[in-house]
């Protein structure tokens, strides 16, 4: 099917046309055009326009919107979800998964847009302020660019757009050129919606191209970006003056104590490392286990690990699909080979049939490989034991990333312990780094990003605080 650009309200042709495959058979699933920098600078002037329609808009009637973008979605679920399994790989019951949270965030949304709000502040708690009363409120900053990556094409294309709507702001978007079908579908369904001309366009191309002449440029207020560390860097280093919030990478690692049930660990644990076939941020990577419960654990995780079902994603029995394309294959068998020369050993997995890469369980591996000092975003996981629960977390924090995680103890001191000591945006008790609601704060520290999404948090990084100071008469 043919797609066509978004840019002030009406669908339009662009230059090149890219074809979108089927990451399974390499089937055409869709085309759509790629955007030339004359659509990318009338994109950005249809935002700029309909920076005053939002802004004006209110509150209400942004929620009504929002509200019924959510319900429109779930009538489309199936579709949708379908849209995701074929475009990004990603197994039909995860897809399903995400569809669901889509919801959520967008009906999250709606019910923050009657939310934001300001404070009134007692300017005369100095003597400057005698005489004086102050407010403060939010207002949106304005236009948005908004960079989605390919592993969740819908649901972090919501976290992107919802909380920036609901805030008043005007975005332009700009999905992953592997899966930009289920981001052209939620456009659909919000010009449906009753959303304004101008207030989402969405263009198509190139991180070096388009993406390079969005950030760049100054009619853009705000930049919200999702995918690697390097890129996220160079966006900092080119930007100028604006707003940028960074959702990068991580080596999600996992602490087990002795006290932890081990058959449910392994099994979340299996799950949390290979759905998606790794491809996740917060992805099971590093399992760091006592000393004392290292060989048991290692036995039921790699059993668990060897019930994954691997296959064609849109099979409902699938539980690990294709990775996005044959280079990242490429790569991670390379990291795993350049491990294995360097000592590790593979438990299981370590084999690819195309597209795809089985789940793999490493152990002995070193701190300096790259599959446990670089983010795999793979289905690749590594065990290591650990002397006690204090190295344990010791391990855990000696890495530049700080996105999530995941620590399993029934034990209060540990959970306590744990919290204090891991630097990490999120520390996870008894599940994996990949849980996530979509209404918390969820981002990284250290080079794992900036800012925070979660749409209330979000809309706080869409906005800015505007004092109002007003001097009475005596």
């Amino acid at each position: 099917m043919e797609y066509k650009l978004l840019i002030d309200g009406q669908w339009v042709e662009g230059g090149s046309t890219l074809e979108v495959k089927n990451k399974y058979s390499d089937e055409t699933i869709g085309t759509v055009p790629t955007a030339r920098k004359e659509d990318v600078d009338t994109a950005i002037a249809a935002a700029e326009r309909a920076e005053d329609v939002m802004a004006d808009l209110p509150a209400y009637k942004r929620a009504e919107i929002l509200f019924r973008t959510a319900t429109l979605i779930q009538e489309r679920a199936d579709d949708l979800a379908k849209t995701i399994a074929a475009e990004a790989g990603k197994a039909l019951k995860f897809a399903r998964a995400e569809v669901d949270r889509a919801v959520s965030t967008f009906t999250i949304a709606s019910e923050e847009a009657k939310r934001l709000h300001g404070e009134t502040i007692p300017l005369d708690a100095v003597p400057a302020g005698e005489g004086y009363f102050g407010f403060w409120t939010r207002r949106p900053v304005g236009v948005i660019a908004a960079i989605s990556p390919f592993n969740f094409p819908l649901n972090l294309v919501a976290h992107k757009v919802a909380p920036a709507l609901a805030a008043g702001n005007t975005l332009v978007l700009k999905p992953a050129t592997t899966t930009p079908l289920a981001a052209v579908k939620l456009c659909q369904i919000l010009m449906e919606a009753g959303l304004p001309a101008g207030a989402i366009n969405l263009i198509v191309g190139s991180g070096g191209t388009v993406g390079e002449w969005l950030v760049t440029d100054p009619r853009v207020d705000k930049i919200t970006f999702t995918g690697s560390p390097e890129v996220g860097r160079h966006i900092l280093s080119v930007a100028g003056i604006k707003k940028v919030t960074l959702e990068l990478g991580n080596t999600s690692p996992v602490v087990i104590a002795p006290d932890a049930d081990l058959d449910f660990v392994a099994k979340r644990a299996a799950v949390g490392a290979y759905y998606n076939s790794g491809q996740v941020c917060i992805s099971v990577q590093r399992i760091y286990s006592e000393k004392q419960v290292y060989e048991p654990f290692s036995e039921k995780f790699v059993k668990a690990t060897e019930a994954m079902v691997v296959g064609d994603p849109l099979d409902e029995r699938v539980d690990v699909g294709p990775m996005i394309d044959p280079k990242e294959v490429d790569r991670i068998e390379d990291w795993v080979e350049e491990a294995q020369t360097a000592g590790a050993k593979v438990l299981t997995g370590g084999k690819r049939n195309g597209t795809v890469y089985y789940p793999t369980v490493l152990t002995s591996v070193q701190d300096d490989m790259k599959v446990v000092a670089e983010e795999v975003f793979a289905p690749v996981a590594s065990i290591i034991s650990s002397d006690d629960f204090e190295s344990a977390l010791q391990q855990a924090n000696d890495t530049k990333f700080g996105l999530q995680v995941g620590v399993f103890t029934r034990d209060i001191d540990r959970v306590f312990k744990a919290v204090k000591r891991l630097n990490f945006g999120g520390v996870i008790i008894n599940d994996t780094p990949n849980f996530r609601a979509d209404h918390m704060p969820y981002g990284g520290n250290r080079q794992s990003g900036l800012g925070r999404e979660g749409v209330k948090f979000a809309m706080e990084d869409m906005t800015n605080i505007q004092l109002v100071a007003i001097r009475l008469n005596s």
